[in-house]
């Protein structure tokens, strides 16, 4: 899976997409607020270091998301 912090601008906020192996969209999400249904991504009991990820992740830049 690959992960990538979208910059919001002006009153759009800021968003995480996640992506899998095809680069096909998984899951979009507000950078602010955690992911519901973590689950259905197999990241269950990950939620900590997804957190730091997303805290640590530059805008546009794709990264490979190892947790």
């Amino acid at each position: 899976m690959y992960i990538i912090k979208v910059k919001g601008k002006a009153k759009i906020p800021d968003y995480i997409q996640i992506r899998d192996e095809n680069f096909v969209l998984v899951a979009y999400f507000r950078a602010d607020r955690p992911l519901k249904n973590i689950e259905k991504f197999g990241l269950e009991g990950k939620e900590t270091q997804l957190e730091e990820v997303i805290k640590n992740l530059a805008f546009g830049k794709l990264q490979k998301l190892d947790l």
